[in-house]
């Protein structure tokens, strides 16, 4: 499988233009017809330091980044060490570096004899205001067997807003860079007939999803790495008759959009780990006056600030059992970047429909790599009505918000509608809306909110299922979020090699759908595969008792992301010691 699919890295200092290269080299890759995938990585310190782009591209769609990397490319050598862990090579990686920027890091002394090195800089001088990375971005297109109009024409569509100069400079630049390896006709010939293809990044997937779903507000603080859902939201909600605000913290954000909300307005807000933290009480206050909200948590590595610019998948915990008292509310998790559409959408129209609080968890990983797509399809959702049950004015009745319903969603008014007012705080109250202490009070609005969430029939898209069981025995790999996409991979080469596996990839992580778990891995030999120190949704799963006997658990820590190797030498290593 890895054969038909090309990878590389390209690093630098930041501001040296190694991610700017990496867009460049995904856009001319799907210009030839390619699938893709881009990550992105930088420093602690987010701008400035170190940065990195790492690709993969080929045929058929990309999933994850694959265990190593065919191709090297060094803008610089400026904390390279940085990257070690992040990058692996092999025997056979090529590496591209400019001798003007100094000697082979002792990392990777060992690779002297497979570099290639070229004068980025000096080619670039040549050019008036030519940039070296463009050069790079040559050099790795004719590496790699991309055609030379590709990159052009891609170079063109991402350079297109600066001015006809520049491109024209960069077209300079890429020609020298593709000159300084051997082609085979490639340059000459012509790209062949590209079927339509999306290029999106997870946290514009996500505001994408939010907007079809129906979102209309949003109010946030920005944070690494959910900002850019932001970025992307504001001037298309803006043009949708919406609007996007800036609140002074996440305190401020939460109670915004439970506000907008209160008063009719679908709302979000985006955020990572430190921001989910700070608005837990706020999510509480949605669940208890159930006000519909979305909380969208890229992810990153924690506890506290943690590491803003790597990924992690270990929030499940504070989303699952962060809120005090009995707060049912839904957990969902995107499980690559075209799926961050389906499941804001999914999610947005869930917590309008069940007026509660959902928290959608994406990270790092999804919401800053960018991918080369199908376009993603719109969710089926013939179970929920658009928009939510709202409340109709009887003359001579007391409208009662909280009313007890046989499936426990109770009709919904706006502020201002007359005879529809009622009082929404954070205490318990009576059917009506008026505060109360009282134990039936108390135990008939828990089991008001629990219930119209677990008696909710959700359909398929609780979880993405692939592969088929054969018989007993049978392995099923279990996983959300980011780790699918090497999950993926891992079971497809273990397809290959002739054992049936299958993958249970879990979009909605609560209310958990146990009964369709226990269905769905009935007889095969469970592993739960995640990024996360502990195995925070194996010990979830155990103690929902959804998970047969002898589960294993996979998971390590982040920021490193899982690679598919890895995955299958565990299960090789476990399967040894039986």
């Amino acid at each position: 499988m890895s054969d038909c699919y090309q990878s590389c890295a390209i690093t630098g200092s930041g501001g040296s233009g190694a991610v700017t290269a990496g867009m460049l080299v995904l856009e001319a890759a799907a210009r030839a017809g390619n699938h893709g995938l881009m990550t992105r990585s930088a420093g602690p310190q987010i701008r400035g330091g170190e940065s990195a782009a790492m690709l993969r591209f080929g045929p058929a769609p990309v999933t994850c980044m694959g265990d190593s990397f065919s191709i090297l490319a060094a803008l610089d050598w400026g904390n390279f060490a940085r990257f070690a862990g992040e990058i692996p090579l092999t025997a056979e990686t090529l590496i591209l570096a400019d001798p003007g920027a100094g000697k082979l890091p002792p990392e990777l002394e060992a690779y002297r004899a497979q570099t290639r090195w070229i004068n980025l800089r000096e080619l670039a001088d040549a050019l008036p205001g030519g940039r070296f990375n463009m050069v790079a971005v040559g050099a790795i297109a004719a590496c790699a067997a991309l055609p030379l109009k590709a990159v052009l024409d891609a170079a063109a569509a991402i350079l297109n807003t600066k001015g006809p100069e520049v491109t024209e400079t960069a077209h300079g630049c890429i020609r020298l860079g593709y000159q300084q390896l051997p082609t085979d006709g490639r340059s000459r010939s012509a790209l062949p007939e590209v079927p339509r293809r999306w290029s999106l990044s997870g946290n514009e997937a996500a505001g994408l999803g939010a907007l079809r779903g129906g979102v209309r507000f949003v109010a946030a603080y920005p944070i690494t790495p959910a900002t850019e859902v932001l970025e992307w939201l504001a001037p298309r909600l803006a043009r949708l008759g919406g609007a996007l605000l800036q609140a002074e913290d996440e305190l401020a954000s939460i109670n915004m959009i439970i506000g907008s909300s209160f008063g009719g307005v679908p709302s979000m807000t985006a955020t990572s780990g430190p921001g989910l933290s700070l608005m837990m009480e706020g999510i509480g206050l949605a669940v208890a006056s159930e006000t519909p909200i979305v909380v969208v948590n890229v992810m990153r590595g924690g506890p506290s600030t943690g590491i803003p610019t790597k990924s992690e998948q270990a929030d499940l915990n504070i989303a699952l059992h962060g809120l005090h008292g009995d707060a049912p509310h839904l957990v969902l998790a995107a499980l690559d970047i075209a799926d961050c559409v389906l499941t804001l959408h999914w999610a947005t129209r869930l917590a309008e429909h069940l007026q509660t609080a959902a928290i959608v968890l994406s990270d790092q990983l999804l919401g800053q790599s960018r991918s080369i797509v199908d376009p993603p399809e719109m969710p089926d959702l013939p179970n929920l009505p658009l928009g939510r049950r709202c409340a109709e004015a009887v003359p001579g009745s007391d409208y009662r918000r909280y009313q007890l319903t046989e499936d426990g969603i109770s009709p919904i008014s706006a502020p201002g509608l007359s005879g529809l007012s009622y009082t929404a705080d954070g205490l318990e109250h009576n059917e009506s809306g008026t505060p109360s202490s009282m134990a039936a009070d108390h135990g008939a609005q828990l089991a008001k909110r629990r219930d119209k969430l677990t008696h909710f029939d959700v359909g398929s898209l609780w979880a993405e299922i692939t592969g088929e069981m054969t018989g007993a025995g049978d392995l099923c790999l279990l996983t959300w979020g980011s780790s699918h996409g090497a999950v993926l991979e891992a079971a497809a080469r273990l397809r290959a090699s002739g054992r049936p596996t299958r993958v249970i990839g879990v979009r909605l992580i609560a209310p958990l759908q146990r009964e369709a778990l226990r269905a769905a891995t009935a007889g095969a030999s469970v592993w739960v595969v995640e990024l996360n120190q502990d195995g925070q949704l194996f010990h979830y799963l155990r103690s929902e008792a959804a998970l047969p006997e002898g589960a294993r658990s996979f998971s390590r820590s982040g920021p490193l992301p899982l690679r598919p190797a890895e995955i299958l030498d565990a299960i090789a290593a476990e399967s040894a010691d039986d």
